[in-house]
């Protein structure tokens, strides 16, 4: 082995994919499959209370979610998801990845069950312990962003890194479809157990009071999945490089590892010593930083930022276009349990045919064709799609033309998996240095969140029609979906640009992407000498 590089990372990066990399994948997954889900259900949940607490005596039309509750009831989860982001990504540094990783999904356990047991009867004390409940519930899941990407991307070998990260977020598919599913039996149940009749024969009785149970279960089995991980989370071990370079143990590293490889690995102390006289330990807000890291901070942060306007108004047109479609009927002809059975049936079938294949396209072949090509091909043709659903736009809405739509805006949501939904999580996890890469993770994650709360607030405003007649019960006259259509496709396109900034780390070794493993701490690049070729 040349250079003077740790053999425990060593062997980390050239280690034959083996059992501990799956159920690494498995357990550091498990907090996308419960933040998918949450999400997924909150959409149904927010329907049901609509007609259960805000029904209106004599209205013509089932009761809905006034637009600021909806908005809080959405927009809370994010805000926590923002807040956890940073707070954990930052402790993740601090204290290391394992002892933050049980508290994050304690956390989001916790609050699973709490915010489907939210307290009393009257509107407003529900909506808002449900509201503080998903606060707390989103900053876990907000923890677990930063730490499971650099979990895996430190656990995982030079080959097939991309692929496992990319694999742990893809867990976020199965927890839709676990959402869809569970949602479609619930209601499917409930509405055998007690049938009611359409609204507009009967408002009052087409909410059986039984409606009540069911988005609180739904909601509540989100913390089945985590509970069952959280046993594995606390058995496995830190991984080596939080070990090893940020907590400078590489005694405990190398015996953690023997453990998990199954082979001898030798603790090496003088290399610490050694790579530490050489290297001065820069912080993350340091002119160090900039020169190196500064540029790749940027373009993670702006494109996942770019990114999640875009992906998160998805949720806007979801609705306006099952309706158009004709899937979900007019809610009034509807009973409250048959409508959250339509709506979820729909909203499974749309995650069936393009979300979950363009996760798994992603862990395909992000190793063979590169983050870079991917992120570059998804912005493309998310772009493309987004301006062939906006110009034409008036086509678009005839009857004729709806599967059309349906087919285009798959597209832009395969290419989002397919592409830079998948590509901004795995990169930060990979490109900055041990001690700053959960930090620096949290913010790239952060500026998405903050990206998704202005694709899915913004946008509901945006998208109103511009004639104040026609605009949904509460909201102000906006630009129209055909302009915000043309927004979407100039903010993809933005995202195509910033993409330039961010190196790709195909097949690199963690150390040679962030230069840890250099003889002369100032270079920017590897040395050949360091570089992490190894002759076993």
């Amino acid at each position: 082995m040349t250079g003077n590089k740790l053999q425990v990372l060593d062997a980390l990066d050239v280690a034959k994919t083996q059992w501990y990399h799956f159920t690494a994948i498995i357990i550091a997954g498990m907090g996308f499959f419960t933040d998918a889900y949450d999400l997924f259900c909150i959409s149904l949940v927010t329907k049901l209370l609509g007609l259960i607490y805000y029904h209106v005596d004599g209205s013509k039309t089932p009761g809905s979610l006034p637009p600021n509750v909806s908005a809080a009831v959405n927009g809370v989860a994010f805000c926590g998801t923002l807040a956890g982001q940073l707070f954990f990504g930052w402790l993740g540094d601090k204290l290391g990845r394992k002892k933050v990783y049980g508290m994050t999904l304690m956390l989001m356990v916790l609050c699973s069950v709490a915010s489907g047991l939210s307290f009393g009867s009257h509107p407003k004390s529900v909506m808002s312990t449900l509201c503080f409940f998903r606060f707390w519930l989103g900053f876990g899941i907000g923890g677990d962003y930063p730490l499971s990407a650099t979990i895996m991307s430190e656990y995982a070998n030079k080959k097939t890194r991309g692929a496992f990260i990319a694999a742990v977020f893809a867990m976020q598919g199965f927890g839709i479809l676990a959402g869809g599913v569970f949602a479609i039996t619930v209601s499917a149940l409930f509405k055998a157990w007690f049938p009611a009749p359409p609204y507009e024969v009967d408002p009052v009785g087409s909410t059986v009071p039984e409606a009540d149970y069911v988005w609180r279960i739904i909601l509540m089995v989100g913390a089945l999945p985590a509970a069952l991980t959280y046993y594995w989370r606390l058995k496995m071990p830190e991984t080596a490089r939080y070990t090893a370079l940020v907590a400078k143990d590489t005694k405990r590293a190398a015996s953690d590892m023997s453990k998990v490889l199954q082979m001898d690995i030798e603790a090496e102390p003088e290399k610490v010593t050694q790579l530490e006289q050489e290297k001065a330990s820069y912080g993350l807000f340091s002119k160090e930083f900039g020169i190196r890291h500064g540029l790749h901070l940027l373009g993670t942060t702006t494109t996942w930022f770019l990114l999640d306007i875009a992906f998160y108004s998805q949720n806007l047109f979801q609705k306006d276009i099952f309706s158009a479609i004709g899937w979900i009927p007019l809610a009034k002809t509807m009973n409250a349990l048959e409508e959250v059975f339509r709506i979820a049936r729909a909203q499974t079938l749309i995650a069936l045919c393009s979300t979950v294949p363009g996760y798994w396209f992603t862990v395909a072949l992000i190793d063979i064709i590169g983050r870079f090509a991917i992120q570059l091909i998804g912005f493309f043709f998310m772009t493309v799609f987004m301006f062939a659903l906006a110009i034409p736009y008036e086509h678009w809405t005839h009857k004729d033309n709806r599967i059309g739509f349906v087919v285009m805006y798959s597209f832009t949501f395969f290419f989002a998996n397919f592409g830079p939904n998948a590509t901004t999580f795995v990169v930060p996890a990979e490109i900055f240095p041990a001690r700053l890469r959960s930090t620096c993770h949290g913010i790239s994650a952060a500026s998405g969140k903050l990206g998704a709360m202005v694709g899915a607030f913004g946008f509901l405003y945006l998208a109103q029609n511009k004639d104040k007649a026609k605009t949904d019960a509460g909201y102000p006259p906006g630009i129209g979906v055909k302009n915000s259509l043309i927004v979407l496709g100039v903010i993809n396109a933005l995202g195509f640009m910033f993409t330039f900034l961010v190196p790709e780390s195909k097949g690199k070794s963690l150390e040679e992407m962030s230069g840890e493993n250099e003889n002369n701490g100032k270079s920017g690049k590897a040395l050949p000498s360091s570089s992490s070729s190894s002759n076993h």
